[in-house]
């Protein structure tokens, strides 16, 4: 007879400890997740970090990408060739011409737009302006011009001034602009609207107006061409330099030897002579003794 073998402990078909865990792990989603997509990236990037460690790949890199870059920014469709300017006269299209130093051709992503638009409207000259590029490589500028209202003296020379006082610039002669009227004095440019107004008023006087000045920031004078001066008061200027030009088309007022028309007492109005009025009208009285 055989012998009969010794029993064999039968093995324990449960898992291990570790071994039911990692089972639990893999039934995970987000674990499987980690292993497919996590682990290969994490591969890859050490790979990549490893790479770009070294300078000269850094390097090369960075010169792949400013060329890839020049290359696109560079192509036809993105240049700007030419600058046109709407809106401006001769003389502002030279300024703005001059405060935008483009060499073209150049291309559109080398344009700061909105610093350019900055540039043009700090211009004394320019209101408003606008910077777009056009369709065929164009950069289109568009400005609103101040408009001169008067001609504005002061102590170094003559200006053009607009509607809100605002300096535009600079004329070499009050000859050059002879179809604005001319004002001056302290404060002018704060009271412009009252100053144009007496140019409104002065109906045949205008033609014989040489300026308005503005006294102690506080009133006008108006001077005519043959040195003639009117006082006007503080406030009321326009009506009473109406009553003057009245009174001088009734009764040639400023047609006589009359130096200053003093209104600035509304009910005392005075004339002041001229000299050599005054030295007649001495004569005349000596004789008259």
């Amino acid at each position: 007879m055989r012998p009969l073998k010794p029993d064999t402990p039968r093995r324990d078909p449960a898992p291990s400890r570790w071994g039911y865990r990692y089972q639990r792990l893999m039934l995970t989603p987000g674990f499987r997740r980690l292993l497919k997509v996590g682990v290969p990236l994490l591969i890859v990037g050490g790979l990549v970090a490893g790479w770009t460690a070294r300078e000269a790949n850094r390097q090369m890199l960075l010169d792949a990408y400013a060329d890839m870059k020049s290359q696109i920014q560079q192509r036809d469709e993105f240049m700007v060739k030419l600058m046109a300017i709407d809106g401006a006269d001769e003389h502002l299209s030279k300024d703005i011409r001059t405060v935008l130093p483009v060499e073209f051709p150049i291309s559109s992503f080398d344009l700061d737009l909105e610093e350019m638009r900055q540039t043009v409207a700090a211009l004394p000259a320019v209101a408003e302006a606008t910077l777009r590029v056009r369709p065929g490589g164009i950069l289109q500028v568009g400005v609103t011009q101040r408009q001169p209202v008067a001609v504005y003296r002061v102590p170094d020379g003559l200006k053009l001034v607009d509607a809100d006082g605002v300096l535009i610039q600079n004329i070499i002669a009050r000859a050059d602009r002879p179809d604005l009227p001319l004002i001056t004095g302290d404060g002018a440019r704060d009271a412009l609207a009252e100053g144009l107004e007496l140019y409104e008023v002065a109906g045949p006087l205008r033609a014989r107006m040489r300026g308005v000045v503005r006294m102690g920031e506080r009133r006008w004078d108006v001077i005519l061409d043959n040195g003639q001066r009117i006082l006007l008061p503080t406030t009321g200027a326009v009506a009473a330099f109406e009553r003057v030009v009245a009174l001088d088309e009734v009764q040639e007022l400023l047609q006589r030897d009359v130096a200053t028309v003093d209104m600035r007492h509304a009910h005392r109005p005075t004339l002041r002579l001229n000299e050599r009025a005054m030295a007649t009208l001495r004569q005349t009285s000596a004789e008259q003794e």
